[in-house]
Formats: structure tokens, sequence, C-alpha cells
């Protein structure tokens, strides 16, 4: 879970996680396992994506806790060969998954080497990486404290956002989180969150980024923070960023 504006070591100091070891299909060479979490008194969960790609190797987005379980599935799929922190939130558990698998390369969200420099990965390449032709990456502009990079599998039509969309769903959601979703404005529908408007710079670039996301033929939509869209997923996307539209040009 991510909040960008809480100070790095408080958040270490206030995160609890429940590990939960399924990986989930959901479509053809593509998994995710959903994750609980407690993060500063508020109850949340996070995805991490796993993408088989043409070549049979595995890219990993988002790692979560690892657990014998967990580890065991991934080597049963294939090799993991790409792992990504995909913003300057989503890297908690990016040096103990490396360590599960060190044969892989760590990929780093822009910014994130500074925050930390402890971790041994590289930054992400302007030009294609090992995930082509499966995987495509944005950077988000504008938003230069989280600095999210926005993933697109084309072989099945599924984007895959970290933070700076989000829908908290489900019925029975505890008070706290049904509380904090309801105050970003992302418990009914998917949508951007208010602290991640707020951390908007440059309207007119982070407006751009938006327009050229909203391009991709998008089928589907995963949101870290928490759902699997399934349904009008483009047309719930064009919805959601029309915050971010309107400030910009």
């Amino acid at each position: 879970m991510s909040f960008p504006f809480y100070p790095e070591g408080a958040r270490r100091r206030s995160m609890l996680t429940m590990i939960s070891s399924t990986l989930i299909p959901v479509c053809e060479d593509v998994w995710q396992v959903r994750q609980a979490l407690v993060v500063n008194g508020v109850p949340a969960h996070t995805r991490m994506t796993v993408i088989r790609l043409a070549s049979g190797q595995l890219w990993v987005h988002s790692p979560v806790a690892l657990d014998a379980a967990l580890v065991t599935e991934l080597r049963q799929l294939g090799t993991v060969a790409a792992v990504v922190a995909p913003n300057c939130a989503h890297h908690l558990f990016a040096g103990a998954f490396m360590q599960a698998f060190p044969q892989a390369t760590l990929y780093l969200a822009p910014g994130l080497s500074r925050k930390r420099p402890d971790l041994r990965g590289q930054p992400l390449p302007d030009e294609p990486g090992i995930w082509q032709p499966d995987l495509s990456y944005h950077w988000w502009r504008g938003m230069p404290l989280i600095n999210e990079t926005v993933w697109f599998h084309a072989r099945s039509g599924t984007l895959i956002l970290t933070d700076v969309c989000q829908w908290w769903q489900g019925d029975r959601l505890p008070w706290q989180a049904a509380l904090w979703a309801r105050l970003t404005r992302v418990r009914r529908r998917l949508g951007v969150p208010l602290h991640v408007r707020a951390l908007v710079r440059d309207a007119d670039a982070a407006a751009a980024s938006a327009r050229q996301i909203l391009d991709w033929p998008i089928r589907r939509i995963s949101v870290a923070h928490d759902g699997l869209i399934e349904v009008r997923a483009h047309e719930q996307l064009a919805i959601a960023l029309e915050p971010l539209l309107r400030r910009g040009r």
C-alpha cells in the first residue's frame, strides 16, 4: 500500500502485511497476487501482476511480500527475468523479492534510485526492454513525487495501474478503509484519488500522459488498490481521468 505523502520511515514503522500466497489467473499468461496490508491503521489491499512473456520468462510488476509457497508457485511458472518497481511508492518489498530471485533484473521507476539507493536496480530503458513485444509502458509525467509508470499488455488488452487511479471495491470494507476511500473519492468507481491529484505539478504534462494512455486499445484494467475492471474498461478509465484532462491542455 502506498501513500506518497507519508514519510518513508513512518511508513515502514506503520505497515503490517498479511501474506497471501495464491497466484490468481486473470487470463492467458497473466496472474495476480492480492495481498492485505494495514497502513497507519487503514486496512487495504495491493496487487502484484505476473506475466509470462513470449520468451517463456516472467515479468513481475509491483512485488509483494513473499512466503515459501509463493516463491514455489512463481518458480513453477517459469524463470523470473524482470521485476518492476513501478513508481516511487511501490518498492517496499523489492529488495526481499530480489533476494529470492537474484537472477532477475530489477527496473526502477524514474527517481526511485535516489529514494532507495540500497536497491540494486537499473532505470527503465527508453528503448524496448526484454518485455517487448508483450508489454509497453508510459511514464506518467507531471507528478514527480510519484513518477508512476503505466504498463499495457497488448495481447490481453490489460492496462496495469498502481496509484494514479484507484477503486476500493467491496461491500464489506472495514470502516477505516471505506472512510478513506470515500474521502479520496475512489469508493464507488474508478478515479484519481484526491491525494494523487494534489501531487500534480505540471497539469499539461499530466493531461498529455492521460491522453496517450487512452490511445491504447484497453479491454481490461488492473488497479493495485484494488480491483480488476473487465466491463467498459476504456470508458471507465476516460471518466476517471477527466479531472486530469480538465486541468491541462
